[in-house]
């Protein structure tokens, strides 16, 4: 587990860990209208199942350097939404949420769609998976 060394004082030095910027970007980006659900690759979803807890920071890649961060999402989206506007949405609530959080300057938030979610039905508010 890489630890970031974020700020150094007189009173000593304060550690962020990647994964605690992982699962900040993870919330963050959830929190969008049209994301249903980030993405994880067959293990990650298999580790899932079988663990049985939700992991805030699936499909969440973080890579912290000295004072910045870049992060990629695999995220999953609702049909019928403008994918363009969505990915900008995500990506500026993101940066401001590490940045604001952790004082990290974030150099890129990258994001991969890697779903579409289409409901079954109108009435009914339930997903099937294409």
């Amino acid at each position: 587990m890489d630890e970031n060394i974020n700020s150094s004082a007189n009173m000593g030095i304060v550690k962020i860990s990647d994964d605690v910027v992982g699962v900040i970007a993870g919330l963050a980006a959830a929190e969008v209208k049209g994301i249903v659900g980030m993405s994880t690759g067959l293990a990650g979803g298999i580790t899932q199942i079988l663990g049985g807890k939700k992991n805030p920071s699936k499909g969440v890649k973080v890579n912290v350097g000295e004072e910045s961060a870049s992060i990629d999402i695999a995220v999953a989206v609702e049909y019928g939404i403008k994918i363009p506007e969505v990915a900008k949405a995500v990506q500026d609530g993101v940066k401001k949420a590490v940045e604001t959080m952790t004082g990290l300057k974030v150099s890129a938030v990258n994001i991969f769609v890697h779903n579409v979610i289409v409901a079954k039905n109108e009435d009914n508010n339930e997903l099937i998976e294409e």
